[in-house]
């Protein structure tokens, strides 16, 4: 078994990938891609799922919703399944290798990486996707995290994006960032991310991969999502979300990654996420011998990683706000 293999093994691989040939066909000319209208003016909303082939939470919360037989109430409803190479691709002993195929599907939505000439395969799937996406409204992205840690909304760093982040209630830890210096998220593609236009996206974090409770924690998501725009029936809303009521979130601005500069990047402690360290200057790892240590006081520890790899992020650094 590979390191990769095993950490799974650590925590448990109780969410598995789910049958989705049944939605293959949509309704768009593209594979995997669903658009209801409800022929209401409204707007035109958007629950993606998939981004990352093992991240399959989100396949499960689209399958509840055509399995109910959601439709919009106003505007229209697209239900989009992206990564679907990757997803295809999921083996449950080595889970976390299906996260893409190519290249990572969330680094590509920068309209320069759309129109250029470099080929792979998720960015032939974004651009079959992109006449849809660009129609779109308001998003939701549903997503997972590598390790057992609270769920999270990443609003981008938009105003918009962080009262869309308030509006749907839930998860309580909001993080605002401005995404990766690797390329776009589809968060931040175009219309989300320009703040002289009213669209809004919001990716949501439903926990750990392979919980269960990630599926759960993405329909309830997607619901809230749907609630706030008033586009679901409220017959079907008190039924399956109930009186779930809004959590007091927490607004977390991230001021930077930590990088990891060699291959022998080892954590001081372990971190589960959202750890505030009180003290400035607290080790947080070391780096090849060298001590990385929190640049400031009520320090918020985001997403830390699996395992340190050369070049990528060990953890990133935010302020509460």
């Amino acid at each position: 078994m590979t390191a990769t293999s095993n950490a799974a093994a650590a925590f448990g691989v109780d969410l598995l990938p789910c049958d989705i040939t049944p939605y293959k066909a949509g309704n768009t000319g593209v594979d995997y891609m669903t658009i209801f209208d409800s022929g209401v003016a409204g707007p035109h909303l958007m629950i993606n799922a998939l981004t990352h082939g093992n991240e399959v939470c989100g396949a499960h919360a689209l399958r509840f919703l055509f399995e109910k037989d959601v439709r919009p109430t106003r505007g229209k409803l697209t239900l989009s399944f992206a990564n679907i190479d990757a997803y295809e691709s999921f083996n449950a002993d080595y889970p976390y290798a299906s996260r893409y195929v190519d290249e990572d599907f969330n680094r590509i939505w920068n309209e320069a990486t759309l129109d250029g000439p470099r080929e792979s395969r998720e960015l032939t799937r974004g651009r079959a996707m992109r006449p849809v996406v660009d129609t779109v409204d308001h998003m939701l992205d549903i997503h997972s995290v590598e390790l057992p840690q609270p769920a999270m909304l990443l609003a981008g760093s938009q105003a918009k994006g962080r009262t869309l982040s308030a509006a749907i209630g839930a998860p309580r830890h909001v993080v605002i960032d401005a995404g990766h210096a690797a390329g776009k998220r589809i968060r931040d593609y175009a219309q989300f991310d320009d703040p002289s236009r009213d669209s809004a996206a919001c990716l949501v974090e439903c926990g750990y991969h392979f919980y269960k409770e990630a599926a759960d924690i993405a329909v309830e998501t997607s619901l809230r999502f749907l609630r706030h725009h008033d586009a679901i029936d409220p017959t079907f809303l008190a039924e399956h979300l109930g009186e779930t009521n809004d959590e007091e979130q927490l607004f977390i601005e991230v001021s930077g990654p930590v990088t990891v500069e060699t291959d022998n990047f080892v954590f001081d402690r372990v971190f589960e996420g959202f750890e505030i360290v009180p003290d400035e200057g607290t080790l947080i790892g070391t780096d090849d011998g060298r001590k990385v240590r929190t640049p400031y006081a009520n320090c918020v520890m985001i997403m830390p990683a699996r395992e340190p790899v050369k070049g990528k992020t060990a953890v990133r650094l935010g302020r509460l706000v």
